[in-house]
């Protein structure tokens, strides 16, 4: 993985330039891939740095507070994704009510020429920057001129974009989230304590507390997988094991009480000592919504049939 730097601390290394690309990047979607992978190709071609240019926080928290659209990847997720993309740096700007002011001229100065000494830089068809959008790509290319750089704009990849993306996790359909992103999306956080009520039935389940804004899929279940992912370079147990799952997210409306949670059942452990584990958990495909059982037997003899069709989705 390449740097991963915060943008405040970053300093310019000579008189080396870049190929940039500039977005949010939330979920690192099909589309973005193909941004982030043009830039990548230039940069070989011309052996230069490629260079990621990200925002923390999302803009729309800033632009439009209390909107917190919610979150497809973590920053820390985002950077891993884009590493794997083959950028040499993911260079992370604080987004901040200053910053939202700023003229594209300033933010073209300051950001790309100034700091990142563009060579080019690449974005999507649709990109707009600066104070109430006022920059779009045709701006790009005039400030390009004023400060040295090319640009090159990638066309849209048609019905992809994060919005659609939380629309299906809403509405449940992660396989059509997933076909968008180009990959199971994914939600992580700690296995934390629960109620332990699926020890009590047989199916031991990790109950995972997600950051807040997470974008969760609707109640139901899920299969997918469950994964134990080491956060800061720091080793864990099971680090790097990947195991089927059946996924329940929801408050379980065969139990009173239950606030909302999601818990991944790993096929045919119960061996597992998870608390405190950082995890992913991955969604394949809705088996079901959440229903209410008039008997435990009833909800066991569910589970076992949620158990078999997880084991013909993830096989």
């Amino acid at each position: 993985m390449g740097p991963y730097v915060q943008g405040s601390e970053r300093s310019v290394q000579g008189s080396e330039r870049s190929v940039v690309t500039v977005g949010v990047y939330d979920g690192v979607h099909r589309g973005h891939q193909r941004v982030v992978g043009r830039a990548v190709a230039i940069a070989r071609e011309r052996g230069l740095r490629g260079v990621v240019v990200t925002f923390e926080p999302h803009p729309d928290e800033v632009v439009r507070p209390g909107s917190h659209p919610h979150r497809l990847t973590s920053l820390r997720r985002r950077a891993e994704l884009l590493a794997g993309l083959g950028a040499d740096e993911i260079d992370v700007v604080e987004f901040s009510f200053g910053l939202s002011r700023s003229t594209p001229d300033e933010f073209v100065q300051n950001v790309l020429a100034e700091r990142l000494r563009a060579a080019v830089v690449v974005v999507g068809e649709g990109f707009v920057f600066g104070h109430n959008a006022a920059g779009d790509v045709e701006t790009l290319r005039r400030l390009g001129d004023k400060y040295d750089f090319e640009v090159e704009a990638v066309p849209r990849l048609d019905a992809v974009s994060a919005t659609s993306i939380r629309e299906l996790l809403v509405a449940g359909d992660v396989a059509a989230a997933g076909a968008q992103l180009g990959r199971p999306h994914r939600v992580e956080g700690v296995v934390v304590r629960g109620y332990q009520r699926g020890r009590q039935l047989g199916f031991p389940t990790a109950n995972v507390e997600t950051p807040q804004y997470t974008a969760i899929p609707a109640d139901g279940v899920y299969a997918g997988w469950l994964e134990c992912v080491p956060v800061a370079n720091l080793p864990t147990l099971y680090e790097g094991e990947r195991w089927p799952a059946a996924i329940s997210v929801g408050t379980n409306p065969t139990f009173e009480g239950v606030p909302r949670t999601v818990e991944a059942y790993a096929l045919d452990r119960d061996d597992l000592e998870l608390y405190g584990a950082h995890v992913a958990v991955e969604f394949a495909a809705r088996l079901r919504g959440n229903t209410r059982f008039d008997s435990i037997e009833a909800l066991i003899a569910q589970i076992h049939d949620d158990v078999e069709a997880t084991r013909r989705l993830t096989s």
